[in-house]
Order: structure tokens, then sequence, then C-alpha cells
């Protein structure tokens, strides 16, 4: 009976131990305390080791201690490239981070500014906690800018020669009739017989009156060039050939001429020629409201020859009429004032200018501001390449001693020191970067509007969906975004033509730039002008040029056992470039090609790619398995074709 009632007593308290609820009481026969005691120590815990007999056991639960989330310092208005720099990770992460978002992954790019909530949208998604980092307060900056001198006083003004620009049609005598005016041979030099940029001359008549000339290109490439020249000029010759009539560079010309409200005498040239009809030219005029004096108007017009010379004293006698008309003056004292008509990077002189004087007197040792650039003035030389001392209002000048190539068109301004040049320069640049800070934030806020109200219009296409079937739609949407590591997405197979424009003078470069802005047929090639500049094709044109083929380096070699074969395997990393495995591939050891042909694998890290862009690491095997790699070996990733690509481009000429 005893060994009975200690069984179930033991059988109880055990029961109760593991929490059993449905156990019965005991009845009263059951042995008391002496029996169920000793269970009960023996059953509720496990003696610790080294725990002594009657020391009270520590019942409290022992808390975990938490892991310390990484903190991310956050502000207001932070890129992409920003986030991930912060969070100490790369671009790759913080395009994870916002997968399956509204963000619209395919527009994001390192410099987009993103949202508040998406930044920390990200950081949470991170496993990451933010904090905002503390304001620093900016000072607003002063204004370091120079500005035109006010009026001078009409007691300092004294008489200036005229600046006479020539304008009209390409190839209607313009460069011709200023190289009879002055007795020189510039046509002959001109490439194609187009005058590439302007030129600025000083001719001196027989009567003794100089005229400081221009010259400008009549080509509709160079129409910003034309209305430079109108712009600096007093007076415009325009030239039409008789044979030939009124064009499309005529009426533009017309058109500049008359935006500067700048008088006009009009010279039909070539009127030696049979067929020349002088008649005709002028009756065409008088539709582009330029009057001739026949027709009841103001305007004077000269039957000349260039290239016989016929009539030329005529044309220069009445320019000379009508500066005497317009009283034309300069101010020769105070700070230099003057236009920017060139710039071209010379081999001997480095950046150099050509420059109309419209006010004070320049000097060997004048400090200048153009744009964001400045100079000491060292040298000056005239249009015949002869070094002078000065030059006053109206006077063309080479000028030598620029730190930096100014553009064509920027005024010039005379600063008191070179200090105060660096403090123009430095504040203009500053201004121009938050000009830009403004424009593309406008772009920016544009662009997220546009994807916001796109996305609003999907959610409300989906309204009458439940979680689920909405859900669904969502992930067939966007499956394609998830199929691949965004840092493994193959770029969209489009022909594209990288270009780099070089020119002589600051104008052929911009004429040139401004014909390939009218390209239209991005459809079928797209264009991507890389670099432009002044100057000879250098070694780092070359060098940037290079940067457009693919190109790893090999850090590590390994094998690889596939099957019973042992593949030879090149660790590397891409300087620049992508590697793209549907392309060609060149093995290069110091100056030698050891190998040409194709990638049999790609990889990054575990996962088969098709392209690795640069900075990112991979391994490849070539498709030669007898290759023998080695640190420090390129593997240069190219492409070769032949075929030429017609397009509907239309460039003008």
């Amino acid at each position: 009976m005893k060994r009975i009632a200690a069984l179930i007593g033991r059988t109880a308290v055990a029961c109760w131990h593991h929490g059993s609820p449905h156990f019965p009481p005991l009845p009263a026969w059951a042995p008391g305390p002496a029996y169920r005691c000793p269970q009960i120590r023996h059953l509720a815990a496990k003696q610790n080791k080294g725990q002594f007999k009657g020391q009270k056991i520590n019942s409290k639960p022992v808390k975990l201690e938490k892991q310390q989330k990484q903190e991310v310092e956050i502000k207001q208005r932070m890129t992409v490239s920003e986030l991930a720099k912060a969070m100490n990770k790369d671009i790759d992460h913080v395009y994870e981070a916002l997968l399956n978002t509204d963000v619209d992954l395919e527009e994001l790019e390192p410099d987009t500014v993103l949202e508040e909530k998406w930044i920390k949208e990200a950081v949470k998604r991170s496993g990451m906690k933010h904090k905002w980092a503390k304001l620093v307060e900016t000072k607003v900056r002063e204004n370091k800018d120079i500005q035109r001198q006010p009026p001078p006083d009409p007691a300092q003004l004294v008489p200036r020669a005229p600046v006479v620009t020539i304008m009209g049609h390409v190839d209607h005598g313009k460069t011709t009739l200023l190289d009879s005016l002055r007795k020189s041979q510039i046509a002959a030099q001109e490439a194609g017989g187009i005058t590439q940029h302007i030129g600025a001359f000083r001719v001196q008549l027989p009567s003794g009156e100089k005229i400081t000339f221009l010259d400008t290109p009549g080509h509709a490439a160079f129409s910003a060039m034309r209305a430079r020249g109108a712009m600096v000029t007093d007076i415009v010759i325009l030239v039409v050939a008789a044979d030939d009539g009124v064009m499309n560079q005529t009426i533009e010309s017309i058109q500049h001429a008359k935006k500067a409200k700048v008088p006009i005498i009009v010279a039909v040239n070539k009127c030696d020629k049979p067929q020349a009809d002088p008649q005709r030219v002028k009756e065409e005029l008088v539709g582009h409201d330029v009057v001739c004096e026949e027709f009841g108007g103001e305007i004077q017009a000269n039957h000349v020859s260039a290239l016989k010379g016929d009539n030329l004293l005529e044309l220069a006698e009445a320019t000379v009429t009508l500066a005497e008309v317009l009283e034309l003056k300069g101010d020769p004292t105070g700070l230099v004032e003057g236009t920017v008509i060139e710039s071209r990077s010379d081999k001997g002189k480095g950046p150099v200018t050509t420059a109309i004087i419209q006010r004070g007197t320049l000097r060997k040792g004048c400090t200048l501001v153009a744009g964001k650039c400045w100079a000491k003035v060292r040298f000056m030389f005239d249009e015949y390449n002869q070094a002078v001392s000065e030059a006053g209002p109206s006077i063309p000048v080479e000028i030598v001693g620029w730190k930096d190539l100014p553009s064509a068109g920027e005024e010039i301004l005379e600063v008191e020191s070179e200090q105060r040049a660096r403090e123009v320069v430095e504040w203009r640049s500053y201004m121009e970067e938050q000009d830009k800070i403004k424009e593309d934030q406008q772009a920016i806020e544009a662009k997220q509007k546009q994807h916001q109200e796109s996305y609003n219009k999907d959610r409300e296409s989906m309204a009458h969906l439940s979680w689920r079937q909405r859900r669904a739609a969502l992930y067939r949407a966007n499956k394609h975004k998830l199929s691949h590591r965004l840092s493994e997405k193959t770029e969209i197979e489009e022909l594209t033509l990288p270009i780099i424009v070089k020119g002589d003078v600051d104008g052929s470069v911009e004429a040139i730039l401004n014909v390939l802005e009218s390209y239209d047929a991005d459809d079928q090639c797209e264009l991507d002008v890389v670099h432009f500049g002044v100057g000879d094709i250098s070694e780092r044109d070359i060098n940037l040029a290079e940067t457009f083929s693919g190109e790893a380096s090999v850090l590590a070699t390994f094998d690889v056992t596939v099957g019973k074969k042992k593949i030879p395997v090149a660790g590397c990393r891409v300087q620049k470039g992508q590697l793209d495995k549907k392309m060609k591939f060149r093995l290069v050891r110091g100056r030698n090609i050891l190998w040409e042909g194709s990638v049999t694998t790609l990889k990054h890290l575990k996962d088969e790619v098709l392209t690795v862009k640069t900075g990112m690491e991979c391994g490849l095997s070539l498709d030669n398995e007898e290759l023998e790699y080695k640190p420090g070996d390129e593997i240069i990733c190219y492409s070769q074709s032949e075929i030429k690509q017609k397009i509907s481009w239309d460039p003008g000429f």
C-alpha cells in the first residue's frame, strides 16, 4: 500500500511539474510532504555544477543583449550614391533595398535625388536605423562678380574707327572682298573656300581713314558666329552675289543686323559675270525690308567685283561716310572693356584670344576676366602677327596670357589685381554650379511627378482587385526586374556612336556641336558627344577614346574542375567600360597580344552573367584551355563591325 501511494505521489508531482492542469486532487490517504519534497527537489530543477546544497536557485530569466543596429546619417535630398556611401554599401545595395516599392528602378541613376520616405525605407530594409545629420548653418556668399562701368563722361570721348562686319551667304565673295581691300591672300588659305572662323583685320584706306573689318562665315552651321559679329559691330556690309541673289544666309544676316540695330550697306558682288542681275538682287532685298536708296530707302547699294577690284574704293568711302554720320566715339581711359571674337590654343603661345577693344586701352600686364577665365596679359599681336604695345577702342588684337581658354563671345573686363580676378572666376563658377543644381532638381522633380502620376494611374486600374489579385498583377508586371541582380542587368543593345570633337578655334567647335544638335535619327543610331575642346588631338584624347572599350585586369588565377578536366579561370576586376560575353575578347600581356577569341564562362560571384560593369569583380574562362593567366594581364572586350549604316539625318550640307 505504501509502495502504491509512493508511486502515485511521484506521478502526481511529475505531472504537476510539467504543468498538467487536469490532474485530480490527491486522495486523503496519499503520503504527506515527507514523500513529495525529495521528488519536488529532484524533478523541479537540475542542480548546476558547483552549486552547493541549500544555495538558492536564481529563477530570473537571462536577458539576451540586443544587437546594435548600424546608424545611418541621413539628410534631405540625398542622391543614391550619397545614401550608399552613408550606409557603407555599394549602389546596387540601394537598388535592391528599393525593389518592390513605388520607385521606378529603371529611371534610378547614381545622382538621382531620393525622397525622404524612400531614404528611410532603404535604411529600414537594410536592417539599419537612421538619424538626421546635424544641420550646418550656411552663410550667404557675398557677390564677387564684376560688371561694366557706368557710361563715360562725354568730355572724355574721342573719335574712333568704325567696326564693320562683312556678312552674307556662303561663297558670295565676302573674304575675297576683304582680300582685295587689304591686298592679302586670305581666301586662298581657307579650307574649301569657306571661312572657318571670324577674322578681324584693320584696313587703312588711301585717304588715311582706318576701318576694322570682321569677316564672318557664311555657312548655316556658323549662325552663332554671325550673330556675335553683328553684336560687336557698328556697320554691316551685306554681300549678295549678283548672279545668285538672296539666299538663306543672306536673310539670316539681315535678321542678325536688325536684332543688333546695326545699319546696313549692300555690296552687290560679282557684277562682272555675264549672268549678273544687280537690279533683281535689290528688288529681292525689298521683300526682306532692306530698301535701297533708288527705291526710296536709306540703304546705300554698291555694285562691285571683289575679284577684279571694281568699285571697292566707292564701297569703302560709303562706309566712312556712314561712320561720320554715326559720330562713332570711344573712351580710351579707365578700365578695359572688350569682347572675345575668337579663341584658340596655340602650341607656342598657349590659350590665345582675338578681341575687339571697346573701352579703355589694353597694355601688357593688365589683368582681364572673360567668363570663368582670367589672364595676365603677357603679349599682344596685331592681325599681321606683329607685337603691339597697346590697343585702344575699335582695335582688334590677339591676347596671350590666359590661364584657360574663354569662349568666343565672352565679355572682357579689366580688374585691378590677380586676386580680384580669381574671386570673380570663383564666384561665376559657383553661380553656374548653383544654376545647374536648380535645373537638375527641376528635371528630377518633373520626372518624379510623372512617375507618381503613372503609378497612381496603375493603382486606379487595379482598385477593384483584392489585395491578393493586386499583388499577383504587380508581380507579373515587375517579374523582369526580379529575374536577375541589378548589377548584372544587360543593357539594351542599341547602336551608339561616341564622338570626340576637337577644332582649331572655339567657333568651329561651336558650329560642329550646333550641327550635331540637329541630329534626329536616335532611333537608328544614337550619337554620344563624350568630349569636345579646342586644339590639336592629344594623347589624352586618344586615351579617352580607348575608355569606351571594356577592359579588365587579372588579379588572381585558379583552376576549376569540370568533370575530369581542370579549366583555368582568371579572377578579374573591370577597370573601365564593361565586359560583354557576346563580344570578342583579347588577352594582353605588356604590349603583346597573346590570344583573341570568345569567353566560354563569365561569372559574378556564383551567378552566370552576360555583362560585368566597371568596378565589379568576376571570374572568366576563355575558349583556349591551354592559356596561362598571370596577375597583371589585361583582358580587353571589343567588337568589330564593317556594316555601313545609312540614316535619315540631313545636317544641311
